[in-house]
């Protein structure tokens, strides 16, 4: 792990510059992306913004880290799905771990991934391409597990799996990164579970869920 001009960082430099992470983690979850400045984070880490500007650019290089710290645990995500049967029973217990996962993983990164989003939205390739490795991990699996039922006839021949599972994940991180909206349907967190695993497992097999 190297400072911004090149040295290698040793111990102390790395725990300064993780405590510097999980700081601005922390204060990225209570107050918007914009607001937040160097000089506030290096207070908050016991430490000075010259520091602070030793393993970083600025804040947008810090989020970026922090963003694809996240990124490569959302890179499991993809063990939702892998070895996972679509068939009777087994199926829709997959499809409710499926958005189980996905919506704890949401709920865990929330205030990094409404960054990202962002990012992503105003046409920034970097957050855009972090977002995009986040669906991809589950996006590839879902495609592959449609397109293995097609194989077997039991999924509609004229169906495109990459472009199901395409809209199942985009609806997913909608979903997701919505779940306190819901509330205000009227809708609680047990109800929404169940009724969107409804949706994807309708998705992927185009039958209702055997329970």
């Amino acid at each position: 792990m190297r400072t911004v001009d090149g040295r290698v960082a040793g111990r102390r430099g790395q725990a300064t510059r993780q405590k510097l992470l999980d700081c601005l983690s922390e204060m990225l979850s209570s107050s918007p992306y914009r607001d937040v400045k160097v000089i506030d984070v290096a207070r908050k880490a016991g430490t000075s913004p010259a520091t602070f500007y030793q393993y970083f650019p600025d804040v947008e290089g810090a989020v970026l880290e922090i963003a694809d710290q996240m990124a490569a645990e959302g890179a499991g995500l993809t063990q939702l799905l892998e070895g996972r049967s679509w068939a009777g029973k087994a199926g829709w217990q997959t499809s409710q771990e499926l958005v189980d996962g996905f919506l704890d993983f949401w709920k865990k990164h929330d205030a990094i991934l409404r960054v990202v989003d962002l990012g992503a939205a105003e046409g920034d390739k970097r957050f855009y391409k972090i977002r995009m490795k986040i669906l991809n991990s589950v996006n590839g699996s879902l495609a592959d597990s449609i397109a293995e039922l097609q194989s077997k006839g039991r999924v509609d021949k004229d169906v495109n799996p990459s472009a199901v599972a395409g809209s199942l994940v985009a609806m997913l991180a909608a979903v997701a990164s919505h779940q306190k909206g819901f509330s205000s349907w009227g809708v609680k967190q047990a109800e929404l579970k169940p009724n969107l695993a409804l949706l994807v497992h309708l998705g992927v097999t185009g039958r209702k869920p055997s329970k």
